[in-house]
Parts: C-alpha cells; sequence; structure tokens
C-alpha cells in the first residue's frame, strides 16, 4: 500500500499542485459584491462663499468585480469628491457620482447612495445687529427697572448672505430679576443659534441694570389720577 503511495509520487505532487493554481484561479475569478461606506469631500469652495445647505458627508456604494481585485481593495483606497472651483452663488447638482470614484478599471459600481448631491453656495457676508436683553422672573412689589445698559450695543454675526438679511438682532440669555433690590452689572452670554450664520466675536455682553425702588404713596397718586 505504502508502494502505491508513493510510486510515481512527482507526478501526483504536481497534479496536486496544478489542482491548487486552478483552485485558486476559479476563486479569484469569481464575483463578488461589496458594500463601503465612502467620505464625499467638496473640494475649491470659492473664495468669499460657503456651502449653505445639507450636503451628505458620507455615500454608500457597492462594488462588484473579481474577488481577488475586491479582496485587495481597501476602504481608505476609494474616494468621492466633487470640485466647487469657479461655481457662482446658487444651486449646482452634480450626477453620476459613480464616474468620480477612483476605482480599478476591473470593478463595476452597482449602487450608489445619495446617486446625486445638490450644493448651494452662497456669499459669506457680515451684518451688525442690536443686543436685545432678555430678562426672567420678578422684580419685588415696589421695584423697577428704571435704566439699561448693554455693552457693546451690537454684535456681528457672520455668514450665508440668504440667511443673514433675516438676521435682526441677538437676544441674550435670560437674566433672572427675581427678588432683585438693587442695581447690578453682569456677563450675560448670547443667545445666538444660526444654521449657516454665527457670531464672529462676542459670546457674551456686559448688561448693566439699574434697579429704583418706587414709592408705595407715588404707586397709589398715580393710580388715583388715573381713575379720574
Amino acid at each position: 500500500m505504502l508502494e502505491g503511495l508513493t510510486k510515481n509520487w512527482l507526478l501526483k505532487l504536481l497534479s496536486l499542485i496544478f489542482a491548487l493554481v486552478l483552485w485558486f484561479f476559479v476563486m479569484g475569478e469569481q464575483k463578488l459584491e461589496v458594500g463601503y461606506v465612502v467620505p464625499l469631500e467638496l473640494k475649491n469652495v470659492p473664495q468669499g462663499m460657503m456651502v449653505a445647505n445639507d450636503v451628505p458627508s458620507l455615500v454608500d456604494v457597492r462594488i462588484s468585480g473579481p474577488r481577488t481585485v475586491l479582496m485587495n481593495l481597501k476602504p481608505s483606497d476609494i474616494s468621492l469628491s466633487v470640485d466647487l472651483k469657479d461655481l457662482q452663488p446658487g444651486v449646482t447638482t452634480f450626477k453620476r457620482l459613480e464616474e468620480r470614484l477612483n476605482l480599478p478599471s476591473a470593478l463595476k459600481v452597482t449602487r450608489l447612495s445619495p446617486s446625486f448631491v445638490d450644493v448651494k453656495l452662497d456669499r459669506v457676508k457680515e451684518k451688525a445687529v442690536p443686543v436685545r436683553p432678555v430678562f426672567s422672573g420678578t422684580l419685588p412689589r415696589n421695584y423697577k427697572i428704571s435704566s439699561l445698559t448693554v455693552v457693546p450695543e451690537k454684535v456681528v454675526v457672520r455668514g450665508a448672505e440668504s440667511e443673514l438679511k433675516d438676521v435682526n438682532e441677538v437676544s441674550t440669555e435670560p437674566v433672572d430679576v427675581s427678588d432683585v433690590q438693587e442695581s447690578f452689572t453682569l456677563m450675560a452670554p448670547l443667545n445666538y443659534r444660526g444654521k449657516y450664520t454665527s457670531l464672529k466675536d462676542d459670546r457674551a455682553v456686559e448688561v448693566e441694570v439699574t434697579v429704583t425702588a418706587v414709592s408705595p404713596d407715588n404707586s397709589k397718586t398715580q393710580t388715583d389720577k388715573g381713575q379720574k
């Protein structure tokens, strides 16, 4: 039996090697489909402009091709970008994104989602708007705010021109005046949350509030005059 196994061993070894090579060749040529999540890059945004709409940062891609080629394809080898150079303000639609993928010629994109993207470019502008202090709570009876000072009186908002035109003021976070009986000064954070605009510099303002007592007799006299 041992003699039968060892007889013509060289021929048998060559046959085994050939079979293994053939198996790897067949397996390598088998079609395979793999899914990837590819970052979408926006390149060359024109100076003085900005993207002013929601553009997906990731694209789902399914790629098919020979097993050997796909197995050697790393996610980092796949990139997708759109060039915004020399574009004018407005919406530009980029179609057939699969043609922008840097893939080996043996591979084919079977599905891509989204298959196109809309990019809205807007001019970047600045606008100075007044600050409006916001108060919460109620002063004690017979007390009132007699004067109010805000420093700075205006702040600069910067961002997309189309959104900036509707920004007319910036308010502060609520300042609580409950049970306050004397004047005070504090730094009040600004409450601004634009989608495509933001505060340029200031994040808080100084609010100086003068609180004075109102004489009950004066209040009563004013009431009596009102009734007459």
